[in-house]
């Protein structure tokens, strides 16, 4: 009994509404604003900022007095840290105890026996940052305003640049439905965690001109972005690819100006324009720094100050196009802004930075947005979240995101996030607070968010929940437990949380992947069990009963979907689905909500099946054909066990993690997260002719139905080599190796043994998915072997899904 009480009160306590609350706070319910900054271009929108965001919380509007009231009133001081010597002795005294501050920095400070609070910054910017501080550290709720008596802060950001992509186009999940309201209070919210700078898009991309979600044509909805950073105080860049057809033809170089000139002209500011080298616009670097220096000419006409950065980003590089690029570089033309490291750059950024000159800057594009296929995939993501969440799903990764983050960050000048809507969004904010100091705790952070966009009686459950979503994504699936509990969180927050918290969006993209994800797990334990069921009744099959068995088994396969476990969890989903598209016009699914395939529409896959059932069925259809039953009874066998190596042998799927020990890494993924030098897992068959798949599903090649574990295999790209090492074999014995080459890649590959041996001259993969060869003796008289697989030059990667080794 004592145990049970005493587990309630924990219970409790965990989940008490105002678990948050401080003892010892400073009471700022009827504070007044008191400012001595009189220049509006300081100013800017500061003020507006402060108050607008606690009238939104609590009810009250702070009201800006001209003169410092008497003491023992409420007050919140904004100033600049020239004015300190003009603030009253004990305001100047306690600062000036504070820690210096730098370029966008600010002082922020409780006094509260005099019932004050004082935000200094170094600057226009530094005074917009420390007033996002103040309200982060604020616990605001109806009529009550409270912030901590301790409150001491000093700080500057540690890299000039921070900020994130904001593309208005159809291609995204959302960006393309905002308003212009929808956009400055996103805009607005990033800044208060330190973002500086946002990039925009040209209405002409690698994408649609335009969506039915749209509220301003592209070239409208830009111009109002760019007027609200510079009302901010906010860098703006543009993402601009090269998309014309000739940029060495004079009569389309002038056609490629001429739009230039119409997007320059109108934009209130603008800083910087990104080009990628590639993805899309592959141009040889001659060319591309030609046109790029004409272009330039036309950027400083309409913005003298604004600079053009370069990616070095294309598809199938060479060493010339290379050594062609950082040639360009490193002639650092006058218009020349600096380099971006962004996705499908061949070159780790380590690198990068040595073969550019120091005075060169290097500016981050990390991709925050996707799952897989990426920059910054999952590591080990299980197979049943790729084939359901898919690439683009709500993706909170705090911690892997601060990991990424600081396994570079010291080779750059800070970073502008690769962002396709709101899936990212948690993301984006750890990346500002990163940008702004690596060595803050993520949590913080988190708790942050929560306080500021959730409500301060969740600050720590929803933290925490944030944390278990990402924990979800660890390992296996199918055995990882703290999924179900991941649910229970978040539902004891939903049955306790009041109906402004239910209905905001950021609280909704939280429960809906806790709801997924458990949904998920539930319908793998059910439908694994189910192949189970199946595969035993075919392994029982005995002489005349092989069509019948499979009969028994198609049912059992059936079941699936004929009698579907968890409907209120699916409805759940799709309740929420569609409240996320009515608030933020979040696109969860294409025919309802108008998304684009593979652009965040994972609540469409929800049902996919997460079993071998597809392969299964089809392979029944076949075995129904053969009149012989005898040979149905070979044919089931030989399905039943495929994977079968023989008396002796090996067997491996590199999608699983109990064959990854055979993978030869070279760095841990800390150290390596983007796997520019070591291999990752990645997901998709392949279909002939097909660069790119948006659903990972079992079909494969010329459209076949293809087993389950053909979705998932080892990777590494471009040139880097893959190996897989075996050890423990027989020295005295032949072996033969069947291997399984699946994937979104379609390489040249050619392997050989770790002491020289040629086991296949280059071959050209994608058309078959199975091969045959025999292993060169010599390669295994001790007994172990390292298989090396490498591809061509300007090809895609190296990729090995199954292999089995035959003892002859």
């Amino acid at each position: 009994m004592y145990k049970f009480f005493f587990n309630f009160l924990l219970i409790v306590y965990f989940f008490s509404p105002k678990q948050s609350a401080k003892a010892q706070t400073l009471d700022l319910s009827k504070a007044q604003l008191y400012t001595t900054i009189s220049d509006k271009n300081t100013l800017l929108r500061s003020l507006e900022v402060l108050q607008n965001e606690v009238e939104k919380r609590s009810g009250t509007k702070f009201q800006i007095v001209k003169k410092l009231p008497k003491t023992g009133q409420q007050i919140i001081v904004i100033a600049l840290e020239s004015d300190i010597p003009k603030l009253a002795d004990s305001y100047s005294k306690a600062l000036n105890k504070l820690p210096e501050i730098k370029s966008e920095g600010f002082k922020l400070l409780a006094i509260p026996t005099e019932k004050t609070v004082l935000i200094v910054g170094k600057d226009a910017r530094g005074i917009l940052y420390g007033v996002g501080r103040l309200l982060r550290n604020m616990e605001i709720r109806q009529g009550e305003i409270h912030v901590e008596e301790n409150l001491a802060i000093a700080t500057s950001p540690r890299y000039p640049i921070r900020g994130h992509q904001l593309g208005y186009r159809p291609k995204t999940n959302a960006y393309d439905a905002f308003s212009v309201a929808g956009f400055d209070q996103y805009i607005r919210d990033l800044s208060l965690f330190g973002a500086n700078s946002i990039e925009i898009m040209p209405p002409r991309t690698d994408d649609d001109f335009t969506s039915p979600h749209m509220k301003l044509p592209a070239i409208k909805m830009i111009v109002e972005q760019s007027r609200i950073c510079k009302e901010y105080g906010l860098n703006v860049s543009i993402w601009y690819p090269n998309l014309g057809k000739d940029y060495a033809n004079p009569d389309s170089i002038k056609k490629e100006l001429k739009e230039r000139e119409e997007i320059f002209s109108i934009l209130p500011k603008l800083d910087a324009v990104f080009v990628p080298a590639g993805d899309p616009g592959d141009l040889e670097p001659d060319v591309l720094f030609a046109w790029l220096e004409k272009e330039a000419v036309l950027l400083q006409k309409y913005h003298p100050n604004a600079k053009i950065w370069v990616s070095p980003q294309v598809f199938r590089p060479t060493q010339k196009w290379f050594d062609a690029f950082f040639s360009h570089v490193n002639k650092e033309y006058s218009w020349f802004g600096g380099v971006v490291f962004g996705p499908w750059i061949k070159l780790p950024v380590q690198k990068i930075r040595e073969l550019v000159k120091p005075s060169i800057p290097i500016r981050h594009y990390p991709d925050i947005t996707h799952n897989y296929s990426s920059q910054y995939p999952v590591p080990h993501w299980d197979l049943a979240y790729a084939m359901t969440l898919g690439r683009e799903s709500i993706n909170p990764r705090p911690h892997d995101e601060k990991a990424i983050h600081n396994a570079f960050d010291q080779y750059g000048v800070g970073s502008i996030s690769y962002s396709e809507g709101t899936n990212d969004d948690v993301n984006k904010f750890v990346w500002s607070d990163q940008d702004w100091d690596p060595e803050r705790p993520v949590i913080e952070t988190l708790r942050d968010y929560a306080r500021l966009f959730i409500s301060p009686d969740f600050t720590e459950n929803f933290a925490q929940g944030i944390v278990a979503l990402e924990n979800n994504w660890r390992g296996e699936l199918l055995t990882n437990e703290s999924v179900d509990r991941t649910l229970l969180q978040w539902q004891e927050i939903e049955k306790l949380a009041p109906p402004k918290v239910l209905q905001t969006a950021r609280f909704q993209m939280g429960l809906i992947r806790a709801y997924f994800d458990a949904y998920t797990r539930q319908r793998l334990i059910y439908e694994t069990a189910l192949e189970s069921q199946a595969k035993e009744i075919l392994e029982n099959a005995k002489a005349g009963t092989s069509l019948s068995s499979i009969q028994q088994a198609k049912g059992i396969l059936e079941t699936a979907w004929k009698k579907p476990i968890l409907l209120d969890y699916q409805a759940k989903c799709h309740s929420l689905a569609d409240s996320l598209f009515k608030s933020i016009g979040a696109q969860l699914t294409i025919k309802k909500h108008g998304a684009m395939s593979g652009r965040g529409n994972f609540i469409d896959l929800i049902n996919m099946p997460l079993n071998d059932a597809p392969w299964l069925l089809d392979q029944f259809g076949q075995i129904e054909k053969i009149t012989d039953e005898t040979e149905r009874l070979k044919k089931i066998h030989e399905m039943l066990h495929r994977t079968d190596p023989g008396p002796g042998g090996f067997y491996d799927h590199f999608g699983d993690s109990e064959s990854w020990h055979r993978v030869v890494q070279n760095l841990s993924w800390k150290e390596d997260p983007g796997s520019l030098l070591s291999p990752r897992t990645s997901f998709g068959v392949g279909l002939v002719g097909e660069e790119w798949v948006d659903e990972i599903q079992a079909t494969g090649f010329k459209g076949q139905v293809t087993p389950r574990v053909w979705m998932k295999q080892v990777k590494t790209l471009y040139d880097q080599p893959l190996k897989i090492h075996y050890d423990e074999l027989d020295p005295k014995a032949d072996y033969r190796i069947r291997i399984a080459y699946t994937g979104r890649f379609r390489s040249r590959m050619k392997m050989t043994t770790d002491d020289g041996q040629v086991v296949h001259d280059f071959i050209q993969t994608g058309e078959t998915p199975i091969y045959e060869f025999d292993v060169p003796k010599a390669a295994i008289s001790d007994g172990a072997v390292t298989f090396i697989w490498n591809c061509g030059e300007g090809e895609r990667g190296s990729q090995v899904t199954e292999i089995w080794l035959i003892k002859k």
